[in-house]
């Protein structure tokens, strides 16, 4: 499977997009009961300049992974000026391992840095051991709570400065 894999640029609200999400949802359920993540997102939030969502297709077409980022800047959720908030990274179980997840990272931490953000934010959680690996061996560090859950105790935010 890790041959013949694609990166496209999809809308938020694609079907295939949609599929995913649904996905990453129901692992949510699984890992911490209750109905999932229910931070609002709008397709328009993911839109370039402001944000982008990507898609990795595998060589038979099957999406096979996502990620995006969306534009913040400083706000009563503990956002501040210039932030990219990574969103909704997810590969489905039978693509695991094979990196997927870091190249999707990387390229969207291009893109937000090539968009003039200055910040890469995400919040995970405690159930989510893998992710917390993820981003740790790829230079995030804890930062101070934001966002729709940083008043729960399961909540890990993190963040790696963009450079230019």
């Amino acid at each position: 499977m890790s041959h013949g894999i694609q990166l496209r640029v999809m809308p938020y609200d694609h079907p295939d997009a949609v599929e995913l999400n649904d996905q990453v949802q129901l692992e949510y359920q699984a890992r911490y009961g209750g109905e999932g993540d229910v931070t609002f997102l709008d397709p328009a939030m993911f839109a370039p300049p402001n944000g982008l969502y990507l898609l990795a297709y595998d060589g038979s077409g099957t999406p096979v992974a996502s990620g995006g980022w969306r534009s913040q800047d400083e706000n009563d959720e503990g956002y501040s000026d210039g932030d990219a908030e990574l969103k909704r990274m997810y590969v489905v179980p039978e693509a695991r391992g094979l990196g997927l997840a870091r190249r999707i990272l990387a390229a969207l931490e291009a893109d937000a840095r090539a968009a003039g953000r200055t910040r890469m934010a995400l919040e995970t959680g405690d159930q989510q051991p893998e992710a917390i690996a993820l981003y740790l061996s790829s230079g995030y560090t804890p930062a101070a709570k934001f966002g729709h859950y940083r008043t729960y105790e399961s909540s890990r935010c993190m963040a790696k400065p963009l450079q230019p």
